[in-house]
């Protein structure tokens, strides 16, 4: 990863509470994982930004070094990279979700 990548990725991350890098965007995701973060973080009623890793191959390529997770979508709350759909699913069904992202937006 190039350093200017790895500076964009660290600005999105940092600029923005709840981060979201995904296929699609929130109001029209491209795939069913991607949708499940988007309805989860809806149904919360929390203020998040998404990246659409469709329009952009760098940041494709790149987020998934950057995390060293293989896959899409991935959320990060206050600059730490929490996961994928399947993460959140089960944080979200147990209420801990509830709370990362209350305490993310507190501070």
């Amino acid at each position: 990863m190039t350093p200017e990548l790895k500076e964009r990725i660290d600005k999105l991350v940092e600029d923005n509470k709840i981060m979201v890098f995904m296929k699609g965007t929130k109001l029209m995701p491209q795939c069913g994982f991607s949708n499940n973060v988007v309805q989860i973080l809806n149904t919360l009623g929390v203020p998040f930004e998404t990246m659409d890793v469709l329009a952009d191959q760098e940041i494709r390529q790149g987020i998934k070094e950057y995390s060293n997770w293989p896959t899409i979508p991935q959320v990060y709350i206050n600059g730490q990279f929490v996961g994928g759909s399947d993460i959140l699913i089960e944080m979200y069904n147990k209420g801990e979700l509830q709370q990362v992202v209350e305490v993310a937006l507190a501070s």
